[in-house]
């Protein structure tokens, strides 16, 4: 466990790490905290310390924040492709991609697997796309290490950017969903250039060790982080919170659907729920009270949590309480946007910042 002395002093000013983390490939996430950096970052600063944990990693923007903040970053998540999006921004120091790497990706296939063509034929993207993706995957099944990590990170955000709203819950004919953006008429070769340019820019060292997990949070074995960071799906009282169905296709596309079961009768094509405890307001308690109390060593938790899901912040604070005596809420206006275009739907929430220390 840290001592108080080593918990005072910051590693790094957060002004350097936003400008940063601003660059970051943006992957529109459900929950992301792209436009919560400041406040995140002020925490962090104050709460100080050198090892920090993202438990819950999604796009990969919070732990790559931290790494620019100078901590050592260990990130998890319970799906796949998220940590392939840590490992080639985040754990990867040097590695980048080659322009002969990149020319070979969009080049003519290495072999004639046709999966993606046929598996999604008119459920997402033009033939042309399909064509591509498969492709690419022909070529990145080659590759190892960071430069495999960073081409499939390339080829996830390509994937998400042109699927309107990013999500792979709507699929077929999707012109209504066309504003004119760029993104969903650019072909999905140009976009995988374009977005390699992007994960190029993003990597850097700071000659710290950093790891990314797939895998239940409770099942992690280190625990005594300075820093333990917390953004779990938020368990809403109606609807669900499921990213499984929201970004199975990213997901698939992670590791070309190798012993994964298509669950052929749906119409977007969906590989198989995997549920989670914190998306339910009936089990979301015990699985907040089960997590404090796993990471009841670290020198501080500090959990991201919405205003428009359960449970409210007073039972929130009594959990977190229970295990840092110590907690502190900070809330910030945030407003979640639902579709792409000028006239989309906004709910304006607090989003609250719980910050548990002894």
């Amino acid at each position: 466990m840290s001592t108080a002395v080593e918990m005072k002093s910051p590693p790094r000013s957060p002004v350097a790490a936003l400008a940063r983390a601003a660059a970051y490939p943006r992957l529109r996430y459900m929950g992301s905290k792209y436009k919560l950096a400041p406040h995140l970052g002020a925490v962090f600063n104050d709460v100080g310390g050198t090892t920090f944990l993202d438990a819950f990693s999604g796009s990969g923007f919070v732990g790559y924040l931290a790494k620019a903040m100078g901590y050592a970053v260990d990130t998890n998540d319970y799906l796949h492709f998220p940590s392939v999006i840590s490992r080639a921004s985040m754990v990867n120091e040097s590695v980048t991609l080659t322009d002969d790497m990149i020319a070979a990706i969009c080049g003519p296939a290495a072999d004639d697997r046709n999966f993606i063509q046929t598996t999604f034929k008119d459920v997402f993207f033009a033939e042309d796309d399909r064509v591509f993706l498969d492709s690419a995957w022909s070529h990145i099944d080659s590759l190892t290490g960071f430069e495999r990590d960073l081409a499939l990170a390339t080829l996830i955000l390509s994937a998400a950017r042109k699927q309107p709203r990013g999500v792979f819950t709507i699929s077929g004919d999707l012109s209504h969903y066309n504003d004119g953006r760029r993104d969903l008429s650019l072909p999905l070769r140009e976009h995988f250039r374009e977005r390699a340019a992007e994960y190029n820019a993003a990597v850097f060292s700071t000659g710290r060790t950093n790891h990314a997990y797939t895998g239940d949070v409770f099942d992690l074995v280190k625990t005594d982080y300075d820093v333990v960071y917390l953004d779990p799906p938020y368990a809403p009282p109606s609807d669900d919170a499921d990213y499984t169905k929201r970004y199975h296709f990213l997901e698939g596309l992670s590791d070309y659907w190798v012993g994964r079961k298509i669950m052929q009768e749906t119409k977007t094509k969906k590989i198989p729920k995997q549920k989670s405890v914190f998306a339910n307001k009936r089990t979301i308690e015990d699985a907040l009270e089960r997590t404090f109390d796993k990471f009841k060593d670290a020198g501080a938790i500090v959990m991201s949590y919405s205003s428009n899901a359960l449970p409210g912040d007073a039972r929130i604070k009594e959990l977190l309480g229970s295990v840092k005596p110590n907690v502190e809420v900070r809330m910030v206006d945030h407003q979640y946007h639902f579709g792409t275009h000028s006239s989309a739907a906004r709910r304006s929430v607090q989003e609250y910042i719980f910050i548990g220390r002894d």
